[in-house]
């Protein structure tokens, strides 16, 4: 086949020429760097090889390359060229079982290379066959690597676009973010600046409710102010025409007084042969002018100066009339008595002519008339001896008070703490001193000896001691026995049996701390001034609710308390002092004496006796005392006591029933009863609610 050696001979020697060495590329400029590089390789056959040798070698009878090669080469030559390339008649027949195969299909390619011979049998045929599919392999290689290599990019690529959208959406949260900060901080802003502005006005309308209100404080200062001013003026009104009446009861009474002096001299008239009309006319002339000023003043308001001096003089002049009676009265008896002298002298002148001389006898005592009834009116002043005592009393409750003055003014609240607990340590226990047991009893007086002594005792969840403030026992000693006093005051005038357990433990710290007890004198002498006894005078400037105050009556805003709220304190703390002075404390040294035992009451009823009755009152504190007291006197003075009820009974009776009026006879009525019940039956009976050996082994 000379013409097939021919082509391939000429394709060597194109192969061969310069040109032919040469590498061309379409796509060369779509490499870049790689152009170089081909440029110094060798040559390599192109995928278009196939096609030109079809088309150099048209004649040929056999199917040159494999039907792979041949089918890639009319595959790419459909889509270079047209299909206006001649065929040689024999090689259509040839091609067309191949064409019809699929380009790609592996098993075409197989069949064509088995059935078909080869038709370049020269090593170089299969080498430009080799190179060629060397070369499709390398083009698919690198087509797959640079797709793979496409889409990492195209991943990175995704990654990054996420990253970015994930960062821009995080940057638009956090610019969000941002701006509800700023928004909430801009209204935040806002709200303090008008809650700011809000809080300005308050405190500027603050500010002049302060300014008005320190304007009506003053104007009301000032109107207080004169208000008190007026009060305090009424009450100076008040008071001293409290004083100016008081003055004029007691001219009053004064002058009743003188003038039933003048009423008792009726007797004389007839036995002295004396005209007194003319003094009982003044005498009536004064006590109704006294009576129409007393009178007029009840209907006016209080009484004037000009109407206190006319009452005044009224009394000197009922004082004179009485001096001037008594001086006639006396010039008329003492003219009886020489007349009767002289009528005896004469008698027995004539008696010894016609006897003859006989022994003498004592003439007997003239009578003493008006003198020898007023000798036996009984006091109205205590004895001085009492008074020593009372005032003595009353100086050793001053000192106490000025001994703890410091801790009751103190400022300090610690010094104001420990004043309360000492306070609440002392009054307390005796607060709580009722009819309970024995056993009870014995620890309240356990307590209060220990404070008293200087030892801790629990009070309120607390430790208190007297040794806390060396004013501390002072203290402690006066309102203890202000208590004592107190509860006689207030319990035992509502519960009379109570008198005894609350006596029996102050009897028993009175022996242990006498102070104390002499502290209770003084607190119950000065809110009851009959347990002395001690009758107050009314002095002359003295204010008339002082007055009130010192014969034991509670004054308030010028109010002075009920009659029977009166008697009912008075009651109760003579129950208690009567409790007292015959009670001991039982668990206590029976060696020593009571420290104001029976002697000091039998002493006390002696004193009430030689004093003048008190309307109510003297009848009232008789009979709690001897209801009390009455049994132990009894046993303690026998006869002596019986005696003494007789007197009162004979002789004290008429003297209270004269003073007494008919709406006050309730008291009188009350002791008359009780002392004629103990005279039948010879016998005190014992007071309810004493305490007995029972009582102390509950």
């Amino acid at each position: 086949m000379p013409s097939e050696g021919r082509c391939w001979e000429t394709l060597q020697a194109l192969r061969s020429s310069d040109k032919g060495r040469l590498s061309y590329h379409r796509d060369w400029l779509l490499r870049g760097e790689d152009v170089l590089e081909e440029c110094m390789s060798l040559p390599k056959l192109s995928s278009y090889s196939g096609w030109v040798v079809d088309h150099v070698l048209p004649h040929t009878q056999e199917n040159p390359p494999s039907s792979e090669t041949s089918a890639s080469s009319r595959s790419t030559s459909t889509l270079d060229q047209p299909s206006c390339v001649p065929r040689s008649p024999g090689r259509t027949p040839a091609f067309s079982p191949s064409s019809s195969a699929t380009p790609d299909g592996a098993e075409g390619k197989h069949e064509s290379q088995h059935t078909e011979p080869m038709v370049l049998q020269s090593s170089r045929g299969v080498k430009v066959e080799g190179c060629i599919r060397m070369y499709e392999l390398v083009h698919r290689m690198r087509g797959t690597e640079g797709l793979r290599q496409w889409q990492e990019e195209q991943e990175r690529k995704v990654r990054a676009l996420s990253e970015m959208a994930s960062e821009q959406l995080k940057r638009f949260d956090e610019r969000k973010e941002l701006k509800h900060h700023k928004e909430f901080q801009d209204l935040r802003e806002v709200m303090e600046k008008s809650s700011r502005e809000a809080l300005g006005h308050q405190e500027k309308l603050k500010a002049e409710h302060r300014h008005r209100a320190k304007i009506l404080n003053l104007k009301l200062r000032e109107a207080e102010q004169q208000r008190l001013k007026q009060v305090e003026q009424e009450r100076l009104r008040r008071e001293e025409g409290q004083v100016r009446l008081r003055s004029l009861y007691a001219l009053q009474e004064e002058v009743l007084h003188l003038n039933q002096q003048l009423d008792a001299s009726e007797p004389h008239k007839d036995a002295l042969k004396l005209d007194l009309s003319a003094f009982r006319t003044r005498g009536n002339q004064l006590c109704g002018l006294v009576s129409g000023i007393i009178r007029a003043t009840s209907e006016n308001g209080f009484p004037t100066a000009e109407d206190q001096a006319v009452a005044e003089r009224a009394l000197q002049e009922m004082r004179d009339l009485l001096t001037s009676l008594q001086q006639e009265i006396a010039k008329a008896c003492e003219a009886k008595r020489r007349q009767d002298e002289e009528v005896a002298h004469k008698k027995r002148q004539e008696s010894k002519m016609q006897q003859g001389p006989e022994v003498p006898r004592e003439t007997p005592a003239p009578s003493q008339g008006l003198g020898g009834k007023q000798n036996e009116d009984l006091q109205v002043k205590v004895q001085d001896s009492t008074m020593q005592w009372y005032q003595q009393l009353q100086d050793a409750s001053s000192q106490c008070v000025l001994a703890f003055e410091e801790l009751t003014n103190s400022k300090d609240s610690q010094a104001k703490k420990i004043k309360m607990d000492l306070q609440k340590a002392a009054t307390i226990p005796v607060s709580q001193i009722s009819t309970i047991a024995g056993s009870k009893l014995k620890e309240i007086f356990d307590k209060i000896h220990s404070l008293l002594s200087g030892k801790p005792v629990q009070c309120g969840g607390r430790s208190v001691s007297v040794t806390l403030n060396p004013q501390g026992l002072d203290f402690v000693q006066y309102k203890l026995a202000e208590k004592f006093v107190k509860q006689g005051e207030e319990e035992v005038a509502s519960h009379h049996e109570a008198a005894f357990p609350i006596a029996v433990v102050a009897s028993g710290i009175w022996e242990l701390h006498p102070r104390v007890g002499d502290l209770i004198l003084a607190h119950l002498h000065r809110k009851c001034p009959y347990s002395v006894p001690f009758y107050p005078a009314f002095k002359e400037g003295m204010a008339l609710e002082d007055y009130q105050r010192m014969l034991g009556y509670q004054v308030k805003d010028s109010k002075m308390e009920q009659q029977d709220n009166f008697l009912k304190r008075m009651s109760g703390m003579i129950r208690l002092y009567a409790a007292i002075i015959q009670l001991r404390w039982p668990y206590g040294s029976r060696q020593e004496v009571h420290p104001h035992g029976l002697n000091h009451g039998w002493r006390w009823l002696a004193q009430i006796l030689n004093t003048e009755p008190l309307s109510d009152v003297t009848a009232t504190l008789l009979f709690d005392f001897l209801e009390v007291c009455g049994n132990a006197l009894m046993k303690q003075y026998q006869v002596q006591f019986w005696k003494m009820i007789l007197l009162i009974k004979e002789d004290y009776f008429p003297r209270i029933e004269a003073i007494t009026s008919s709406g006050q006879m309730g008291s009188f009525i009350r002791l008359k009863q009780f002392l004629e019940k103990c005279l039948q039956r010879k016998e005190v009976p014992v007071p309810k609610g004493f305490l007995t050996s029972s009582f102390w082994r509950s």
